[in-house]
């Protein structure tokens, strides 16, 4: 009797941290996935095969989109109903790992390539919810124990 798939929900922003998560695809490329992710030239190219969410932009500091994305969170999560909820950041990340701390699920979250010692923002907010926080320079473990250094994506 064959295991049931991990259904996976790919979180990012558009730009690089959507470009990692494409260059994470032999990671999650064989299991059922979906995107959330902003409408932009780069994601609708990219993601022009995939079954894509859209969310609320602007993100950064935005409390009206914030609050409209938690929405769009709870309602994605709950229908689509995946097992593990996997993010590269930015800010799109955050309403998700919330949603996602409360209904159970298993949160990855992938900080970016260009925080090689000090994490973003976004990063900071989700580390104390993530089931795994992946780094890509070893010197961004310090000071964070549950912190792993997995190497870089590119």
């Amino acid at each position: 009797m064959t295991q049931p798939s991990l259904r996976l929900l790919l979180v990012a922003s558009p730009g690089g941290h959507l470009l990692q998560m494409v260059m994470l695809e032999p990671a999650w490329r064989e299991f059922d996935h979906f995107w959330v992710t902003l409408s932009a030239p780069d994601s609708d190219y990219l993601l022009a095969d995939e079954d894509v969410v859209f969310a609320h932009g602007p993100t950064p500091r935005n409390i009206p989109n914030f609050l409209r994305n938690l929405r769009l969170a709870w309602r994605t999560i709950r229908d689509r109903n995946p097992d593990v909820i996997v993010s590269t950041g930015a800010a799109l990340a955050v309403p998700f790992f919330i949603v996602g701390r409360l209904r159970r699920r298993r949160l990855v979250y992938v900080e970016s390539l260009t925080r090689v010692e000090r994490l973003a923002l976004s990063g900071r907010l989700v580390y104390p919810l993530a089931d795994a926080f992946l780094v890509q320079w070893e010197t961004a473990t310090r000071g964070r124990r549950r912190a792993v250094f997995a190497g870089s994506i590119v």
